[in-house]
């Protein structure tokens, strides 16, 4: 142990010099530190929301949703499909999971059968029919069509649970592309049980708005008034089965619509083929969103208004009908303006919403908290006050009890730090509360290592042994001790980290790290030392 190979000391220099550079920033202000050019380390230690402050939210994706329209398209399928084979029904409607209709005629049965077997094929790829029964082992429908006239169509149970998980998955994805288009930094957007949610936002100064933007649903779809219904007539519930009373956007003071329109139900375009939307301001410098569709969606848009020319188009958004404008002329070019009444602010605020694309289901706040900067600073100061004095009393203690060898070991400690905060920065990890309790526990753990091998090199100096011989032999016979110390420390930490949540993955992080460079500087950095200054002296005692 006491002979060192070149490429050891090559290793332990370059170490020691990536953990000098990459901390380095942490000791600059954040904007000096982002100021440095692009081919300098710049990245700092990320604070996490219990540090510098922020918003902790707690969202609840409502998945019954995603089923409710599911059933809500396959009834649409079933009316539409009946109406156009001309087969008499009654009944139809939803139960559960299944949609159920009867046939009034019983010789209409086989070709019943056809049309649900062509709808339910467009839901789950296909399914075979017998006489009696319609079934679809592995598809997203399983049918029923009993002889005497009775109709089942019921989503099966693993449709309904990957339909969940993917609105789950995307609800996700979107809330990630909407708080990135905010500019907040170092967000935290995790799953946490069946269909929550937990959103930290570390720094947001304006939660309020965060929280509008995550509560819209921002489902945009542009859809045709219907001419031939009043809004009277569907107050009188004399509303026909294609179409729909929505309330506009305009609200009087106790926050009730003043204007609804009856519309049709069948979307011209949908929101999903969007590929871009900028708040602008139109000839009247009256904020508007200005948006573009796809090949698609650009190709859809122009024939529904080349067809519908004189007709009213509505732009419905979350249910409600922002604007209704009369179709001039074709709007052939794939992109259009929503106008309204905008703010500047709303006109971004939509139209980053739009860009984010639109949440599958709606989300609901279940849970807020907001930290203040003031408790993050306290939360800072304790932590430094608790890591300076642990460090000094680690570095006294070594100083005191193990001579030259014990400063040998404080130097190994402040380098040990140093790697910390290098590697921290470099993995943008975020730094908690229990992050810092981490490190605090680190400083005293990281003098154990040294501990063992300088209480053996005791031993084989009292036994006996000359320097040379009781500093190797201390190494070797210390070794297996050390490394099953912090191994199962190291096992500990990855488990609380696999886990744990939240506070306990910071904790296990800073841990993990700490017990692996702590390992790295006692057995390579402080044994550098101590086999350099043995060359160089050659003592005849050792100062321990």
């Amino acid at each position: 142990m006491v002979y060192i190979a070149r490429w050891q000391i090559f290793l332990v220099l370059a170490v020691c010099a990536f953990g000098l550079i990459f901390a380095a920033p942490n000791a600059l202000e954040r904007k000096t530190a982002e100021d440095l050019p692009g081919w300098l380390p710049h990245k700092q230690i990320s604070l996490g929301l219990d540090l510098q402050g922020g918003s902790h939210l707690l969202l609840e994706v409502e998945v019954e949703e995603v089923i409710e329209e599911q059933l809500t398209t396959l009834t649409d399928a079933v009316r539409s499909g009946l109406r156009q084979a001309r087969i008499g029904y009654t009944g139809l409607g939803t139960e559960g999971t299944s949609v159920v209709f009867q046939v009034r005629d019983l010789t209409e049965l086989e070709r019943t059968r056809e049309v649900v077997e062509e709808i339910a094929g467009g839901f789950g790829g296909g399914i075979g029919l017998v006489r009696s029964i319609v079934t679809g082992a592995g598809r997203e429908v399983e049918a029923t069509v009993s002889d005497d006239g009775s109709a089942i169509l019921a989503l099966t149970e693993k449709s309904i649970k990957d339909r969940q998980q993917r609105a789950i998955e995307q609800s996700i994805e979107i809330i990630r592309r909407r708080i990135d288009e905010t500019g907040t930094r170092e967000p935290t957007i995790q799953r946490q049980g069946a269909n929550r949610i937990l959103v930290q936002l570390p720094g947001v100064g304006d939660p309020e708005r965060v929280k509008r933007l995550l509560g819209k649903t921002a489902k945009l779809t542009f859809h045709l008034l219907d001419p031939t219904t009043t809004v009277a007539q569907a107050l009188r519930g004399q509303l026909p089965p294609g179409s729909m009373l929505l309330p506009g956007d305009d609200v009087d003071a106790a926050g009730q619509p003043t204007t609804e329109y009856v519309v049709r139900r069948r979307v011209e375009v949908g929101g999903d083929r969007l590929i871009d939307a900028q708040p602008t301001f139109d000839q009247n410098n009256q904020p508007v969103v200005s948006f573009r569709f796809d090949t698609v969606g650009g190709r859809k848009f122009g024939d529904a208004t080349k067809e519908n020319v004189g007709r009213r188009l509505a732009i419905v958004l979350d249910g409600q009908v922002i604007s209704a404008p009369v179709i001039r002329e074709p709007i052939l070019g794939g992109s259009g303006q929503i106008s309204g009444n905008f703010t500047v602010s709303s006109a971004q605020d939509l139209a980053l919403l739009l860009r984010a694309g639109a949440l599958p289901v709606p989300l609901v706040i279940l849970e807020e908290r907001t930290v203040g900067p003031g408790l993050g600073a306290d939360s800072i100061e304790a932590g430094k006050i608790a890591s300076i004095l642990g460090l000094i009393l680690v570095l006294v203690f070594m100083a005191t009890v193990y001579g030259l060898f014990g400063l040998m070991a404080d130097i190994a400690l402040l380098l040990n730090l140093m790697l910390i905060a290098a590697v921290l920065s470099t993995l943008q990890a975020t730094l908690t509360l229990p992050g810092i309790a981490g490190i605090v526990l680190t400083i005293g753990m990281a003098v154990d290592a040294n501990v063992l091998i300088f209480e053996r090199i005791r031993e084989e100096v009292r036994g006996g042994r000359t320097p040379i011989s009781a500093i190797d032999a201390g190494y070797k016979r210390a070794l297996t001790t050390i490394i099953d110390s912090n191994l199962t420390t190291l096992i500990a930490a990855i488990l609380l980290f696999i886990f744990g949540s939240g506070p306990i993955k910071g904790f296990a992080v800073t841990l993990s790290i700490g017990i692996v460079t702590s390992m790295f500087t006692a057995m390579m950095v402080t044994r550098l030392m101590i086999v350099t200054w043995l060359r160089q002296r050659r003592p005849q005692a050792l100062p321990i």
